[in-house]
Order: C-alpha cells, then sequence, then structure tokens
C-alpha cells in the first residue's frame, strides 16, 4: 500500500494539502466495496428511521380516531420491524466499517514506520524522536473517519435530509420554505468554520509532535534532571507546551461553539419556533390535522438532526485531512536507498575503502571536514585520534555511509560509494558506538539482534569472544536476564560488551567503533581488547580512540585536527616523529 506517497519528489520536504479528492482516490476507492456496503446499510437503516414519523401520522388521523385494534396491531409489528432493522444495520455499520478503519490505521502506522526508517541520519539528527513518534501513532488516526462510519454516516445524513425535505414538501410547502432559510444560514456558518478550523488542527498536530518529543526526552534523561535539581525546570518546559496547545484548542473550540449555538439558535430556536406558531395556526383553520403537524415536526427533527450530525463529522473530516497533511509530508520525502544513481549491487565486498580529497559540512559554508585523503586497504585498521570536534567521528560517519560528502569521492573496492545500494553495504557493517543502545529485553535478543536465526553455538562463540559470560554466569536467567529500556540496568562496561558481542555474531567484513572500550574498567578492558583483537582480523577496521595505548598495533593512526589530517603512520612512526601525536600519547602516559 503506498497512500500518500510520491517518490518522485526531489525535495526533502514538501509541504502539501491533502484535498478530499485527493483522499477519496487514495484511501476510499481502494476500498469501494467495504463502502459501497456500508452506504446501502445505511440507507436501509435511515429509511427504517422514517416508519416511525409516518406510522405516527397514521396513528393520530386514522387509528385512534376508529378505534382499529387490527390496525393498531400491524401498526405497532411495522414499526418494532423498523427499530429491528435499525438496531442491525447499525451494529453491522460499527462492525465492517470501524473495524477496517483500525486495520487501516495500523496499514499507515507501519507504512510510515517503514518509510521514516527508510530516511537518512541527517533527517533523524533535525528531528525529535518524540516529534516522528507523535506523527506516526496519532497523525493517522483520522482516517478512521474517512473509511469508517463518519464519512458513510454523513452520506446517509444527507440522504436523510433529502429524503425529508421531500416528505415535508408533501406535507405543507410553506412551513417547509420558512425552514429552509434558517438551516442554509447554518450551512454558510459551518462551511466558513471549517474553514478556519483546518489550519488549526495542522499546527496541532506539530505542536502535540513538540511536547511528545520533549516529553519523552525528559523521560529518558531522567538522571540528569534529577541529577542536577532540574525537575522544576522541565516542568515549566512543559507546562508552556502544554499551554501552546491549549491555546491551539481554544481557538479550535471558538469555531466549534460557534457552530453549535448557530444550530440552537437558528434550528432549534428560529426553526422550531416558527414551526410551532404556523402549524398551530394552520391546524386552528383546519388546513392541518394534528398528526400531519406531529408527522411535520418529526420528519423536521430528521432532517435538522443529520445536518447538525454533519456539521461534527464534517470537524472530524477537516481533522483527519490536517493529520494526513502532515503524513503526506513524510510520505513525500526521498529514502537514503531511492537515490537514482545508486545502482551498484556489491555482493562479496574486500573492504578497501579510499577517501578522495573529501570535504563535509553540516552546515552550508561551515566545513567541518577539510580535503581529507587516506586509504583503508582490505584487512587494515585505522585508527582515528585527535581532540572532540576534530572531525574523527564525521569521519566514521561517511565511512558508514550515515553521511554523505559534500565534494570529493569515496570508494569501496574501486566502487563509488554514492552510486553503491546502501543495503548491499550496510548488511556487510559492523558498528559498536561510545554510547551503545540496547533495546528492552534479554540479553540474548540484543545479541542475536543482527543475525535473529543465528545458531546456539554461534550465539556462544560471540558470548565468550566478548567475555558477555564472565558477569552473565553470575545472574540467575543468564542470557535470558531483562535488562530494561536502553539496558539500564547494566554496567557501562556490560551494556559494551553485550554490543561487542552483538557486532561479532555479526560477522562484518567492515568495523567501526567508536571508542569501543571508553565505558570499560581496566580489567574488562583488557578482556574486551583480546576479543577486539579477533574480531578485527581480516576485516577493515575504523577505530576511533582516546586511549591511545589500545591502538599500538593500528596499520595506520590518522591524527585528524581541525578537520584535516595534521599527522598519518604507525604508532611508532608517530612517537619518533614527535609531533601531535606524541604529544598525546606522552600526555596520557603520565596521567
Amino acid at each position: 500500500m503506498r497512500e500518500f506517497q510520491n517518490t518522485s519528489t526531489p525535495k526533502n520536504k514538501k509541504k502539501s494539502k491533502v484535498s478530499m479528492i485527493k483522499a477519496f482516490k487514495t484511501i476510499i476507492w481502494p476500498r469501494r466495496s467495504l463502502v459501497f456496503i456500508g452506504l446501502v446499510l445505511i440507507i436501509f437503516n435511515r429509511i427504517a428511521g422514517l416508519i416511525l414519523p409516518w406510522k405516527s401520522k397514521t396513528l393520530l388521523d386514522d387509528v385512534v380516531p376508529s378505534k382499529d385494534m387490527g390496525q393498531l396491531y400491524e401498526l405497532l409489528l411495522i414499526v418494532g420491524i423498523a427499530i429491528l432493522i435499525q438496531a442491525t444495520t447499525s451494529f453491522l455499520l460499527t462492525r465492517i466499517l470501524s473495524v477496517q478503519a483500525q486495520y487501516l490505521i495500523s496499514e499507515l502506522r507501519a507504512q510510515v514506520q517503514k518509510k521514516v526508517l527508510s530516511l537518512p541520519i541527517s533527517f533523524f539528527d533535525n528531528t525529535k524522536s518524540g516529534s516522528l513518534v507523535s506523527r506516526i501513532m496519532s497523525d493517522v488516526e483520522g482516517v478512521r473517519n474517512l473509511i469508517g462510519t463518519g464519512l458513510v454516516q454523513m452520506v446517509g445524513g444527507i440522504f436523510t435530509a433529502i429524503i425529508s425535505v421531500g416528505i415535508l414538501i408533501s406535507i405543507n410547502p410553506w412551513m417547509t420554505l420558512f425552514v429552509l432559510v434558517p438551516v442554509t444560514l447554518f450551512g454558510l456558518v459551518a462551511l466558513k468554520a471549517f474553514k478556519y478550523i483546518r489550519p488549526i488542527f495542522r499546527i496541532r498536530g506539530e505542536i502535540n509532535a513538540q511536547v511528545k518529543g520533549r516529553l519523552t526526552e525528559t523521560l529518558a534523561g531522567v538522571r540528569v534532571i534529577k541529577g542536577f535539581g532540574a525537575e522544576e525546570q522541565e516542568s515549566k518546559i512543559f507546562e508552556k507546551g502544554v499551554d501552546r496547545l491549549f491555546q491551539n484548542v481554544k481557538k479550535s473550540l471558538t469555531a466549534t461553539a460557534l457552530m453549535t449555538s448557530s444550530s440552537t439558535f437558528l434550528l432549534a430556536g428560529i426553526a422550531s419556533t416558527g414551526i410551532m406558531g404556523i402549524g398551530g395556526y394552520y391546524m386552528m383553520e383546519g388546513s392541518m390535522t394534528p398528526g400531519q403537524f406531529l408527522s411535520f415536526t418529526m420528519y423536521l427533527a430528521f432532517m435538522i438532526a443529520p445536518i447538525v450530525q454533519m456539521s461534527n463529522i464534517g470537524s472530524q473530516l477537516t481533522e483527519a485531512l490536517a493529520g494526513l497533511d502532515r503524513t503526506e509530508e513524510l510520505m513525500n520525502m526521498t529514502p537514503e536507498e531511492e537515490i537514482e544513481d545508486r545502482t551498484i549491487v556489491l555482493e562479496d565486498i574486500k573492504g578497501d575503502i579510499i577517501f578522495d580529497n573529501v570535504s563535509f559540512a553540516y552546515e552550508e559554508g561551515k566545513d567541518v571536514l577539510h580535503n581529507i585523503n587516506f586509504r583503508a586497504a582490505s584487512g587494515s585498521v585505522t585508527a582515528l585520534v585527535g581532540s572532540s570536534g576534530s572531525g574523527k567521528s564525521t569521519i566514521a560517519g561517511l565511512s558508514a555511509t550515515f553521511l554523505n560528502p559534500k565534494s570529493g569521492l569515496i570508494t569501496i573496492d574501486n566502487h563509488d560509494m554514492s552510486k553503491v545500494k546502501l543495503n548491499s553495504f550496510r548488511r556487510n557493517l559492523g558498528v559498536v558506538l561510545q554510547d551503545e543502545f540496547l533495546f528492552e529485553g534479554s540479553i540474548r535478543q540484543n545479541i542475536l539482534f543482527p543475525r535473529p536465526n543465528a545458531g546456539e553455538e554461534q550465539l556462544q562463540r560471540a558470548v565468550q569472544a566478548a567475555y558477555v559470560n564472565e558477569f552473565t554466569d553470575r545472574f540467575d536467567d543468564g542470557l535470558d536476564t531483562l535488562i530494561g529500556e536502553r539496558g539500564v540496568k547494566l554496567s557501562g562496561g556490560q551494556r559494551q560488551r553485550i554490543a561487542i558481542a552483538r557486532a561479532i555474531l555479526a560477522d562484518p567484513k567492515i568495523i567501526i567503533l567508536d571508542e569501543a572500550t571508553s565505558n570499560l574498567d581496566t580489567e574488562s578492558e583488557a578482556l574486551i581488547q583480546k576479543s577486539l583483537n579477533e574480531l578485527m582480523k581480516g576485516r577493515t577496521t575504523f577505530v576511533i580512540a582516546h586511549r591511545l595505548s589500545t591502538i599500538k598495533k593500528a596499520d595506520q593512526i590518522l591524527v585528524i585536527e581541525s578537520g584535516k589530517i595534521a599527522e598519518r603512520g604507525t604508532h611508532d612512526e608517530l612517537i619518533a616523529s614527535e609531533g601531535r601525536y606524541f604529544d598525546l600519547y606522552t600526555y596520557q602516559a603520565r596521567i
């Protein structure tokens, strides 16, 4: 299913506005058989509803005056059957369309989540995770009013109103004409209100995403907040967010209140009062029977109630379209894998990576890398060292294809990296980050993450190679121990060893170790270094390390300063040259 998707859009973000026609084509029309069944059911439901006012006239004008009990029983039977039909069709409407609407919501959520995961890392760097959660979970919920009972009820309301108008004209055309004036005025007010409300609903979605984004950050960083006693500060920030949301809701409630008061004044007030006076006059002069008057007022209710209901449903449809506007923006973004130039599929790679005059900038005009040139030969270890912010992690990100160079060329086995299918490259990639992410669940599930179908023997090899068993053997549940959200129940060193075991199990051709031993104590680091040495054999490895003692055996060490390669060579060569690396190494040796 590809609702609202336009992969030909070259821009990362395209403002859009989903019209009812487009929503009809992309959501309603593919499910036209279900909608048709719903329309048939609603028509039967509304026709059955018209039986009661019709038979009420018969009761007052014919049955009661004639005291015909047989005709009374017949009338009650017809009304009872009509009520049964109403109840049955109402149940079927909810059962068929509401369930289908919820299924559609789940489909759209899955589709949007898949789309979001296909977007480049730069998108996530600029978007709060809580905001994305809101867009995936909340923005699509409004479609239930398009495919669910909302739209069908609206069509049923129009059908009922039209039939009721026809019957009202047949009873008394002048009274009907009087009623249509306030109804028309209410319709104009409602249309104006809908036009006013839609942008408010759109902005509400954005504010809601921002508030949820901040809340997500607050909950994730609760230890930092409590550590600095910043609870009150965070509460004030959140209060400002929910106040913005309140102000937005207040605006929409104003428009909604206008419609409600208009319906009360124009429909329940002017129309009902006028009908009472006009009907009383006609009955007194004998041109209208009490049964006709009762029938007229009941049919009038059948005409007005759907109109009021349609205004409420119209508000829901407006909110749905506003949410779909935001959904379409996401669906119009170009996935990183769908760039037309990416046509090369890597089969069995060696891992020979070359940076040729590569520059990179996160912001236009602010380069963080300047003309980087080096070769990471297949099976070699390249260490990146330097002060914080020098560009080490950016080089690693470019090597992992998380980033794309501003200028210059990066090749893998002589293939231009910008033309390589990303999935064919990344299935040969393993990454161990400084702040490694673990999923909620068991230790076993986290290690098996890159290869869920790996056997127990492969799992145990990875566990032993990363010395995970050194601490899991002390746990009652061993590898099945639950670690909590982001591995909160484990120490930093334990989390890091699990992450390394995960990388070992993945068996990649290219490995990026970003401060992989930074969270380990001296004893654990010694154990891990042995396993990493085994892991790196025959694999192209990039190591970012502040502990220079861990990279003595690297094939080449690149000293990065201010986005440039200040020095390069082996450990012994750089020590002998007594340059920047020598200064860093001797300083650490003295600590």
